[in-house]
């Protein structure tokens, strides 16, 4: 039997086409499974396309030296970002739009460092003490006892001790700070930070709590890619719009419980603006893409139907450069690449998915000469051999749902967030995990700490697991595809399918986390922890 892997679910075909709606269609009511209360929202067939410039974000700058956590004697760079409240246009037109941000710029400013060497970044909560999103207070972490406004700040792939992960219940308030220590003991990679407080992460990344942090190295640096004003970060998220052109979050019918399972919305961000232009020249780029969105997966082709060429994934390069005509990208992940406009002088290209417009990009006709290269080999990952796991850890993806069929809770191996750790990895020890998954939805599912390798993805038989505790496949194999076969920090779990991951749970002892990257699933049960512990 061949088993072919779709790139979308029949809920994610409904979601994104706008008959299951998050704020998706602009004017329209939501229908949900639990329904969503609606307000008027932006129309977005009357602002004008393509008037903006795509934004860079900002270099953070140190702010001095401090002693080094690790070695006293020694010092390494400060960095001091503030988290405030700023009124932000996202279009030219449009009035300045509320929202949230890492050193007052949405995306963050971008933090770069080299492999090997460490910094330290004090995260100051300088935002108001009341929150401007609904908070469900209803959903674990986000008790009413507990203060509306509370930050803490992960970054996403870093490998860094349990103190500066960001665990979600390290959270702090307004006028509070928190100093945290990235060794950057890892290879080249497009990492990124954002807010992870338990209850709210999906409130506070909405409001526009992320960043880029990009990580270089010699190796890197010697394949002569593009680089400088050629080499260019790439934030989308999805976002809604009132009528007012603020930040419009959809909320449940019910008042007590405002949390809904996904959020889809109808307007795409790039760096922070809509509809933006790019001038490029025609010569290669490199460009370092991120879905920063709370829930939708990103499906992203280009109107001239010319090729991407996918050189790196979430944690560093792949072994070969990847074409691709079409990418899907869940939320979580980054693609590294490269987009060579040397035939195609004059035009202008659109950046597209899902019905929906990105960006456009403007092609002169004359540049400078491209000195770059594009290299047949990049850099060597050596496969993890599964004969080095001492551990199969069988883990379900699960929806508890009310009697009407809404979905209520996200579950991970059916237990709750405050129930006893029940993953517990030695440290530089090699572990398989099975992700099965019950649902009708993709999971992005992330692992704090660790890279990891996708081992393989293969359908099962639901019921017979339920009555029996034991796996019975019912298609053949499907390895990895080509662009997923470097390291990662995030994997794609399919519905109806076991995805197998492989990892050596190297770095630090401690406390950590593991989650699907659908904000909204993660907020409500969708996320455990789990020790690494010492031999």
């Amino acid at each position: 039997m061949q088993f072919r892997v779709m790139d979308w679910t029949r809920r994610e075909f409904l979601r994104n086409s706008g008959l299951l709606l998050g704020g998706l269609a602009a004017g329209q009511g939501n229908a949900h499974r639990t329904g969503i209360i609606a307000r008027p929202q932006l129309n977005l067939a009357a602002v004008e396309r393509f008037v903006d410039p795509l934004p860079i974000p900002s270099l953070a700058k140190p702010a001095g030296r401090r002693p080094n956590p690790e070695d006293l004697k020694t010092s390494l760079p400060y960095y001091r970002i503030a988290l405030r409240q700023l009124d932000y246009k996202v279009h030219r037109d449009l009035m300045p739009t509320r929202m949230w941000a890492y050193g007052g710029s949405f995306p963050g400013p971008t933090l770069e460092t080299r492999s090997g060497e460490g910094m330290l970044v004090e995260w100051v909560n300088d935002l108001p003490t009341t929150h401007f999103l609904p908070i469900d207070y209803t959903v674990h972490g986000a008790d009413k006892n507990k203060p509306q406004v509370r930050i803490v700040t992960h970054l996403h792939g870093g490998k860094v001790p349990p103190h500066s992960d960001g665990y979600p219940e390290d959270w702090y308030v307004p006028g509070k700070s928190a100093t945290y220590f990235y060794p950057n003991q890892q290879d080249a990679a497009a990492l990124w930070y954002h807010d992870h407080a338990l209850g709210i992460t999906r409130l506070n990344v909405y409001a526009g709590l992320a960043g880029n942090y990009f990580v270089r190295d010699a190796f890197e640096d010697g394949l002569n890619l593009p680089k400088g004003k050629y080499e260019i970060p790439l934030m989308i998220v999805d976002r809604s719009f009132d009528s007012q052109h603020q930040l419009y979050y959809p909320v449940s019918p019910d008042p007590e419980s405002p949390w809904i399972p996904d959020l889809f919305c109808d307007a795409l961000l790039i760096n922070g603006k809509l509809f933006p232009y790019l001038d490029v020249e025609p010569r290669k780029y490199r460009f370092r893409l991120l879905n920063a969105s709370n829930g939708r997966m990103m499906h992203l082709e280009l109107s001239n139907g010319q090729e991407f060429i996918q050189i790196g994934t979430d944690l560093g390069l792949l072994e070969a450069p990847v074409t691709l005509k079409r990418l899907t990208v869940a939320p979580a992940e980054r693609m590294d690449l490269i987009l060579d406009f040397s035939g195609h002088a004059g035009e202008k290209i659109v950046l597209q998915g899902d019905a929906l417009t990105a960006m456009q990009f403007r092609v002169a006709k004359t540049g400078m000469v491209d000195t770059s290269s594009l290299p047949k080999s990049l850099r060597t990952v050596e496969r993890i051999p599964e004969s080095a796991s001492v551990q199969n850890r069988i883990l379900t993806l699960g929806e508890k749902d009310d009697r009407a069929g809404n979905p209520m809770t996200m579950l991970l191996n059916n237990a709750h967030w405050g129930m006893p750790v029940t993953e517990t990895p030695k440290l530089d020890s090699v572990e398989v995990w099975s992700l099965l998954n019950f649902t009708d939805d993709t999971h992005p599912i992330h692992l704090h700490l660790v890279r990891f390798q996708i081992l393989d993805r293969q359908p099962f038989e639901a019921e017979d697991y339920y009555k029996t505790g034991k796996i019975r496949h019912i298609g053949g194999v499907v390895k990895p595809a080509a662009n997923e076969m470097g390291w990662k920090d995030t994997a794609q779990a399919f519905p109806g399918m076991v995805t197998r991951i492989i990892t050596k749970f190297s770095g630090y002892p401690g406390r950590f986390v593991w989650h699907c990257h659908l904000l909204e699933h993660e907020d409500n049960e969708m996320m455990r922890p789990y020790d690494v512990v010492k031999p």
